[in-house]
């Protein structure tokens, strides 16, 4: 049957002394390769590289099909990871991460970019569909619940995008660098937040529809 998280899991985590202390495991989506690096499609690579950096952790060592670092982020201890697997087969990646640690979805946050959101735009949430990003959609089939929670960032241009895939996997243009630079920082605050506070309380922080307009989860 598939795994389903108890009602007081309100962060990824189970709420209560004997769980507190359990590692989380921040998982950033993308594809591998230096030709995809520097792409909307890999926002939550570049993320978790930000976060790594706040934090000096170093995500190099390789466990299975994924990239991964070690460290302590607010007192916890923290496994950043990149998988390797490319975008359309994250879970592939992600559930054997998770199995090796002996850990399950409610440790688990995953970040990642989401065109249905505005450029610069960010929403945390604890559950939910897959709403059409095919990374989330196999992690969600591989570890067969949508209970665990992700930062989605936003990617969609001021202007229509006519070809989405086409959109996602282009380089991103000279004039948005500071306002990545700056929703990277804001991401990585958000992850720490997370970590630090739960999610509930990190998404009345950080939830926001573009660069300097908050909102609260709806």
């Amino acid at each position: 049957m598939p795994e389903i998280a108890p009602p007081e899991v309100e962060t990824g985590i189970r709420v209560g002394a004997e769980s507190v202390a359990e590692p989380l495991v921040v998982v950033g989506l993308g594809n591998p390769g230096v030709q995809y690096a520097n792409t909307p499609h890999n926002l939550g690579f570049l993320a978790v590289e930000r976060l790594a950096e706040r934090n000096k952790i170093r995500i190099t060592t390789k466990a299975g099909a994924t990239l991964t670092g070690t460290g302590r982020i607010s007192g916890r201890d923290i496994v950043l990871a990149k998988p390797q697997t490319f975008m359309n087969r994250s879970g592939a990646s992600v559930k054997p991460l998770l199995q090796m640690r002996r850990l399950t979805a409610r440790n688990l946050i995953l970040v990642y970019d989401d065109l249905a959101l505005p450029w610069t735009a960010l929403r945390i949430k604890t559950q939910g569909s897959a709403a059409g990003h095919n990374g989330v959609k196999s992690v969600i089939a591989e570890l067969g619940t949508d209970r665990f929670t992700r930062v989605r960032i936003g990617i969609y241009p001021s202007s229509p995008v006519e070809d989405a895939a086409s959109y996602v996997l282009a380089p991103f243009e000279r004039a948005w660098k500071q306002e990545l630079d700056e929703m990277l920082t804001y991401a990585a605050e958000a992850i720490e937040s997370i970590i630090a506070n739960g999610a509930i309380k990190a998404m009345t922080s950080f939830n926001r529809r573009a660069q300097g307009l908050n909102e609260e989860e709806e």
